[in-house]
């Protein structure tokens, strides 16, 4: 089952939730889908153990806000210490096609 972390802002303050989510059709996500779930184009980043971390491609250029759950799950997963920016959605890579 992938995971959906999600940024909603309220009086300008940022909240995030973590939401089970499942494919459309049951068995994988499409592309379509996946843009909506991030906002736009879409980019794949690898994980661990066949995980994927799907985010907007333009996160940064399109001035989203850093998403501290997704950063911290990133930066952990692969030693880097870069940012991740708005809705991710965390999923096994067999699961996009």
């Amino acid at each position: 089952m992938a995971k959906y972390y999600e940024h909603h802002e309220i009086a300008g303050v940022l909240t995030y939730t973590v939401t089970d989510i499942e494919p459309l059709n049951g068995s994988d996500y499409k592309l379509e889908e996946l843009q909506g779930y991030v906002g736009g184009l879409i980019e794949i980043v690898p994980l661990t153990d066949g995980e994927i971390m799907v985010v907007n491609e333009e996160g940064l250029i399109n001035d989203l806000p850093i998403n501290p759950v997704a950063t911290a799950i990133y930066q952990n997963a692969t030693g880097d210490d870069g940012y991740i920016f708005g809705n991710v959605v965390i999923c096994k890579d067999n699961e996009v096609l």
